[in-house]
């Protein structure tokens, strides 16, 4: 019984197996071979190799990102959708937890290439003495973009000022934007009642009345200030005034960025924090400065990409050569910049600034002055380019 029951069981194997060969020569037919679509798709299937292994760990990067819904998480995925190649390059985002988080990763965490951060939050931590010559241990990549302060409150606040002993939200402790709201409020003389509350929950709170603000820092349109709506609260404009004018870039959100909280044809002035691809000050020839480099070689030619759909909006303001003050530039980087000619400013256009933007007469500005204008300068360049690619849009669309 035993016999037969295995040759039974032989001969369903047997037909099962010529059913599935023919179903496999008919596929190879028909369908793309797996490994021959994709070199990275060999590397994993054979990754019981010590070639592959070293192979995979050698050319890829690890960048941390920040939140979900933010502007670095979408940064990271651009960055890998472009710069992923094969077994050449592979960029690997990573969801962080916000700024001041990132710092501690590229810092102490094993593994960590790279990571989004706001160029305010070093020295915040050295201001408040939680680290010493911390930017001695930093370079940065580039400048990418500016970052808007977004204050959401009720429509008789016409101005941050108006907050001032009121209780505000400014997100969570490891996170950036409690840094640069402390920072403004310090700047300013404020002494408002300050709260840490995740964003998505401070808003809930905020329609409750339980809270009176909520403060997002973050890369206008925020999926989280873009999907808020009550008719209730408003954006409230952060004047550029004179204490701010050291840390940060006059910026404005209107009502194309967020129809739900601004007026149709009106915009709101406010503030903005530069973010900063920044990576560990790695001894040259080293390994890890070596995986950097790569990064930026790749990165640096491919840029252009990232400025046109259907890539996020805000690689528009990045301009790799765009200096950053205080902070030193990561050397391979800085050398791909000078191998192809590319200067920080054109002088030109500065000049141009400066004639539409005139000093009071008989008044030269100090150092610091000089500073702020030009953040306002480069504010007004991105601006400025902005409104050029708005304008050669529409011409290329009617030529179609």
């Amino acid at each position: 019984m035993r016999r037969l029951v295995g040759v039974a069981l032989f001969a369903m194997m047997m037909a099962f197996g010529l059913v599935a060969f023919g179903f496999g020569a008919k596929a190879e037919e028909t369908e793309f071979d797996p490994a021959k679509v994709s070199e990275s798709l060999k590397a994993i299937f054979q990754f019981g190799s010590t070639s592959t292994k070293q192979a995979l760990n050698a050319n890829t990067v690890t960048l941390i990102s920040g939140t979900i819904g933010g502007t670095y998480v979408q940064f990271g995925a651009d960055l890998a959708s472009v710069l992923d190649d094969g077994n050449q390059l592979r960029i690997l985002p990573i969801v962080g937890r916000g700024s001041v988080q990132s710092v501690a990763d590229i810092l102490f965490l094993q593994g960590v290439d790279l990571g989004i951060v706001r160029a305010d939050t070093l020295d915040y931590l050295e201001r408040k003495g939680f680290a010493k010559d911390i930017k001695k241990q930093f370079t940065y990549i580039t400048k990418l973009y500016n970052e808007e302060v977004h204050v959401i409150a009720s429509k008789s606040v016409r101005n941050l000022r108006d907050l001032d002993g009121k209780t505000i939200s400014v997100d969570l402790p490891n996170g950036g934007t409690f840094v640069t709201a402390l920072t403004v409020f310090e700047r300013l003389g404020m002494k408002p009642k300050v709260v840490y509350i995740e964003q998505r929950i401070a808003m809930e709170k905020l329609k409750r009345g339980e809270i009176d603000a909520v403060i997002v820092c973050g890369g206008k349109p925020y999926k989280s200030v873009s999907s808020f709506k009550d008719d209730r609260f408003h954006l409230v404009t952060v004047n550029y005034d004179k204490p701010l004018q050291a840390d940060y870039l006059p910026a404005t959100l209107s009502a194309k960025d967020y129809p739900n909280l601004i007026s149709e044809g009106e915009q709101v002035d406010t503030i903005a924090v530069p973010a900063v691809l920044a990576a560990y000050n790695w001894a040259p020839k080293t390994d890890r400065y070596r995986k950097v480099a790569l990064f930026v070689d790749n990165f640096f030619a491919k840029f252009p990409t990232f400025q046109n759909p259907p890539f996020h909006p805000k690689w528009k303001e990045v301009s790799l050569s765009a200096p950053l003050s205080g902070w030193q530039r990561f050397p391979a980087a800085q050398q791909w910049l000078d191998s192809h000619g590319i200067e920080p400013v054109a002088r030109g256009r500065f000049e141009e600034f400066l004639k539409q933007n005139p000093a009071p007469a008989g008044k030269q500005p100090s150092s610091a002055e000089k500073e702020a204008l030009f953040k306002q300068f480069q504010a007004w360049q991105a601006e400025q380019q902005n409104n050029a690619r708005a304008q050669v849009r529409p011409a290329a669309q009617n030529q179609r």
